[in-house]
């Protein structure tokens, strides 16, 4: 059930592959970092939010076929987190990708390793016209990654706390001229 909504992907140096019930202490560290933490959903959570978010991958995003969720692992050890769902903001009606990395694993290039992959399946698997990404307007180094995808800023939106959201926008068309 898990491979047919989240088959395994692979690029030059990575392998994202569904999640297993063991990668849950490096999931809750990655998410328990405030360089990825400040940046997901709704910000830094406890550790047990972050795991009872790693429970609900199994028993509802894997069991419902909801949306693919990887892992990223680098020679076999987990790397970091990925995936492409349907955007939970309420002014965006589209897909967007997901993705961090742990620390020791920046700054190598592995980001647009994922990212790539990321969009890459959602217009080529998924068959999307735009692939979204919405990014904290603070979060430079992904912003530049994404541009320097082919994704264009298409709006800030201000948050209830005051921070800004940037979203970005890949078109399929786009997508297909890089290649």
């Amino acid at each position: 059930m898990v491979g047919r909504v989240t088959p395994e992907l692979r690029t030059e140096r990575l392998v994202l592959s569904p999640y297993v019930r063991a990668d849950e202490e490096d999931f809750v560290s990655l998410f328990q970092t405030a360089a990825f933490g400040e940046h997901f959903g709704d910000g830094m959570q406890s550790p047990e939010q972050d795991r009872a978010l790693f429970a609900r991958i199994f028993s509802y995003v894997y069991a419902e076929e909801r949306f693919p969720v990887w892992a990223v692992r680098l020679d076999g050890a987990y790397a970091g987190h990925a995936e492409i769902k349907p955007s939970p903001a309420p002014w965006l009606d589209g897909y967007e990708i997901v993705y961090g990395l742990a620390p020791r694993h920046q700054h190598r290039g592995l980001g647009t390793e994922v990212a790539a992959a990321l969009t890459a399946y959602g217009h080529e698997t998924l068959g999307l016209a735009e692939v979204h990404a919405t990014v904290d307007s603070h979060n430079a180094p992904s912003l530049t990654l994404l541009e320097r995808l082919g994704y264009a800023r298409r709006r800030e939106v201000k948050e209830d706390d005051g921070r800004v959201t940037c979203l970005l926008t890949s078109t399929a068309e786009g997508w297909a001229a890089r290649g």
